[in-house]
Order: structure tokens, then C-alpha cells, then sequence
């Protein structure tokens, strides 16, 4: 197992002579990073494979470094259709990601997740909202991102004050919030069963 440790000597100067202290902080080992690298890079030649068209796993290894790969129309394939996803889904990947060790971080608890704060539920009500409504696709994903923003901004009005700030209070405000916005969601569902099918396909993705 490699592992590697963090140093840094601060020399400090007592009058005549000077001394020098050693800074070791905690080991980390490299392996889960390199894991994790490898892990990804396997998925993404994975992603760029796997399709309605065969595609050699070699064949397109040497296509992504450059290589002759003697792919034909496959080549575009990979360039044009299957790579772009790829990117576009680990880059999706990237900031749920960042976004949930935003979320630990700040309640400090590993288990933090959005619909602690009432992001989740906010989310679904504006996009169930966008759909009955028959406002068209291309409002969904705002009204989504409106709902989400409107029940954070309640959760914190609702979990803060002048005396206490804490993220036990956040918590139990935004389980309250989050409460109410999948009661709502749910009666707007129930006066509009027609569009039942759309509103759950776009909630589960």
C-alpha cells in the first residue's frame, strides 16, 4: 500500500540561534484516488463501447489516444454521439458529486442528502407544476430549479434566527419543508391523473 503524508518545516528564530519544526499531518492513502481514476476512465471506455452499434473495445481505445483504429463510420460514432454524453454525464456526475460533500460538510453528518434541506421536493412540485400546466419542456427544469430555490430559501428562514443557528434546526426545518411540498405535489397529482405518467418519468429521470 502507498500512502503519502504532508510536511512542511517552519523554520523559527529564538535570538541567537534558529530552530526548525516539522509539520506531519495525518497520512492519506493514494489508493482510493487512483481507484477512483481508474474506475473512471474504465467507465467512460465503457460508455463509448456499449451501444446499438458493436464497437471493438481495442478499436476504440486507439481511436481515443490517437491511434489507427480503422473504426470507418465508427469513428464518428464515437466522436460525435457517444463521447459527448459520456462527458456530459461525468461532468453531471462531477457536481452532484461536489454538491453532496457540500451538503456532509455542512451538517456534518455523512448522510446528508438533498431532501434534507427540501431541494428535492421543491424541485419535483415546480417541475409537476411546469407539466400540468402545459407550459412545454422547455420550462421544466427552470421551474425545477425556481421550486428548489424557493424551499431553501423557507428552510433557512424557517431553521435560523437571532438566537439560534444550528444545523440540527436547519434539518428539522427542512424536513418539515420538504414535508409540504411533496403534500402538495401530491394533491396537484391527484387533480391531474392524466398527466401522472409524465410528471413521475421526469421526477425518476
Amino acid at each position: 500500500m502507498t500512502e503519502t503524508s504532508v510536511a512542511c518545516v517552519a523554520p523559527i528564530s529564538t535570538g541567537a540561534r534558529s530552530q526548525s519544526i516539522k509539520l506531519t499531518g495525518p497520512r492519506v492513502p493514494a489508493w482510493p484516488a487512483v481507484g477512483g481514476v481508474a474506475g473512471v476512465l474504465t467507465v467512460i471506455l465503457l460508455g463509448v463501447v456499449i451501444g446499438p452499434a458493436r464497437l471493438p473495445v481495442f478499436g476504440v481505445a486507439k481511436e481515443l489516444l490517437g491511434l489507427r483504429s480503422n473504426l470507418g463510420t465508427g469513428a464518428s460514432i464515437v466522436w460525435q454521439i457517444r463521447l459527448p454524453r459520456v462527458i456530459l454525464a461525468v461532468m453531471v456526475g462531477g457536481v452532484l458529486s461536489v454538491a453532496g460533500g457540500a451538503y456532509q460538510g455542512a451538517f456534518r453528518n455523512p448522510l446528508a442528502d438533498p431532501y434534507l434541506l427540501g431541494v428535492a421536493s421543491g424541485g419535483g412540485l415546480g417541475a409537476t407544476l411546469a407539466i400540468v400546466s402545459s407550459a412545454g419542456r422547455g420550462f421544466v427544469a427552470p421551474a425545477a430549479f425556481v421550486g428548489s430555490l424557493l424551499a431553501v430559501a423557507l428552510t433557512y428562514l424557517l431553521g435560523s434566527n437571532d438566537r439560534l443557528r444550528s444545523p440540527a434546526t436547519l434539518i428539522l426545518a427542512g424536513v418539515a419543508v420538504s414535508s409540504l411540498f411533496t403534500a402538495v405535489q401530491t394533491f396537484v397529482q391527484q387533480r391531474n391523473t392524466d398527466d401522472i405518467r409524465q410528471i413521475y418519468g421526469w421526477i425518476l429521470g
